[in-house]
């Protein structure tokens, strides 16, 4: 080979290996009106967010974007950390009565469900939610999973996701029920008996991709004369308490849906990390559950979209436990219960604005600030991804959002949102 080939070779090769090699990080710098400091509680004027790749790598006043980097201009806008929704259900599409639960169960298939859940997931980031806690597949097994991969690798825009699977309860006590005996129905969760078969359940969520354990801790809601909200309890102590045994000793959580006085009081006693829905708190469990640092995920919107067809149906309890929610509500914020941000959407519409639940959550007791917090600060720390999420600061995830106007003002415009950015994705940009 003469030396001119040689050269060739070598300038080829080397070019070559430049080209393999991986291109910095873009730098952008996010230009904001307004942030809000959920660490801080305070709102910086002016702020300049500086990010490579998918970490912020400055945030606040004073700030100068580095040079070269990419400018995005949102000088007329409120910026605020991506939000956290820590009860959905990508895998549901509206849940008012048993036909509508029945119907998705029985006429669309595990495939076509989660067709349906990648617009679901979409529309979620869409409208600022940058992570969620999916917190079971209501029968579409572990397609939460799938779902959740997808996300990762890129096949599908959606928010970074937390998934319980396929839930837990007892024979008979969750739907579809009230079918012929000849017939074999789809179950709505994994049905499950014994703390033994507890166990080996646990065990096969996880094994399969579950981030959480949830179980359904009681059912069949009624006042009692005294005016508290109580339930009947699905498991025996000895079989709540192995799903949380069992969930804590692999290292994972367990979220209870609990919703009577008596339902919560087992999820409780049985250990569990977060109460779902809550309606019956009152003043001795909201002690019990401050004193452990249990959260509370009260899922307020859902609770009014399906009240009156609830009501409609035969159970006019739900209209009751609007009202006791509120009360419920009131008392937790007063006593520093840690409130979670969780709207229960597919239990609702995706085509309602997940961003419902701030204005209720205002009108029931929190100041526009503490609600923020519970869908970032509060929620990043359920979720244990404190030191990752919730704020917009250095070494964390580049999840921000923006909206026209100041939610601390309006709650209500988190409703409405016009920049939506995942570890330095920009995804919306109006």
């Amino acid at each position: 080979m003469n030396k001119t080939k040689l050269w060739l070779v070598a300038f080829l090769t080397v070019s070559s290996l430049l080209a393999a090699q991986p291109k910095p990080p873009q730098k952008i710098a996010l230009r904001c009106g307004a942030l809000i400091d959920t660490k801080s509680s305070r709102t910086i004027p002016n702020a300049v967010i500086v990010l490579e790749g998918d970490r912020i790598v400055a945030a606040g006043a004073g700030v100068a974007a580095p040079e070269g980097a990419r400018t995005v201009d949102l000088s007329r806008k409120t910026c605020l950390p991506g939000l956290i929704d820590n009860h959905t259900h990508v895998l549901l599409n509206g849940d008012i009565t048993a036909t509508d639960y029945d119907e998705q169960l029985l006429k669309e298939s595990i495939p076509l469900r989660a067709i349906r859940a990648t617009a679901n997931v979409r529309t979620a980031l869409m409208n600022g939610f940058t992570t969620m806690r999916d917190l079971e597949t209501e029968g579409a097994m572990y397609a939460d999973v799938d779902i959740k991969t997808a996300i990762e690798h890129g096949y599908i825009p959606g928010p970074r996701m937390f998934v319980a699977t396929r839930a837990l309860a007892p024979t008979g006590m969750y739907p579809l029920l009230g079918y012929s005996w000849e017939l074999k129905v789809p179950e709505g969760v994994q049905t499950v008996d014994g703390a033994d078969n507890i166990r080996r359940a646990v065990r096969e969520q996880i094994k399969y991709g579950a981030d959480w354990i949830k179980y359904y801790s009681d059912r069949r809601y009624y006042v009692n004369d005294k005016g508290a909200l109580r339930s009947m309890v699905n498991f025996t102590p000895e079989e709540a308490k192995a799903i949380v045994d069992e969930a804590h000793r692999l290292g994972h959580k367990v979220a209870a849906h609990a919703i009577g006085r008596d339902g919560i009081q087992a999820a409780l006693d049985a250990g569990v990390d977060t109460i779902e829905h809550g309606d019956g708190l009152d003043e001795e469990l909201i002690d019990t559950m401050v004193k452990r640092g249990v959260y509370w995920c009260p899922t307020i919107y859902v609770g009014v979209y399906v009240a009156e067809g609830r009501a409609a149906a035969g159970a006019p309890v739900w209209k009751t436990m609007m009202d006791l929610e509120a009360k419920a509500f009131a008392l937790a914020v007063k006593k520093g219960l840690k409130i979670s941000y969780g709207t229960d959407a597919g239990g609702f519409a995706w085509s309602e604005a997940q961003a419902r639940d701030f204005t209720y959550m205002v009108k029931y007791g929190q100041t526009p600030m503490q609600a923020i917090q519970s869908a970032t600060t509060v929620a990043a720390e359920l979720l244990g991804m404190q030191d990752k999420i919730g704020a917009v600061e250095a070494g964390k995830f580049a999840d921000i959002v923006a909206v026209d106007s100041d939610p601390l003002r309006d709650i209500s415009v988190l409703e409405h949102m016009k920049f939506v950015m995942k570890s330095g994705v920009i995804y919306r940009n109006e």
